[in-house]
């Protein structure tokens, strides 16, 4: 027997990493919008939070964001 994978089928595993990928994506967006200086241009940080999932935006929180204070 040869089982097909459907979409349909994979739709309440993926469902929730597509919110959440979305949800950092946005919150690095917003972060790095506002940030004062980062490390490294914004517009490279904007590339990687926008076409590296999931590890570009953890990468901006880790190393792209300086402390302030």
């Amino acid at each position: 027997m040869n089982e097909s994978i459907v979409i349909a089928d994979l739709l309440p595993i993926l469902a929730p990493i597509i919110v959440i990928q979305l949800i950092i994506m946005t919150i690095a967006l917003v972060l790095c919008a506002k940030a004062e200086s980062t490390r490294g241009p914004k517009w490279v940080w904007v590339l990687i939070i926008i076409f590296i999932n999931i590890f570009g935006p953890i990468a901006f929180f880790i190393a792209g964001r300086r402390n302030e204070g």
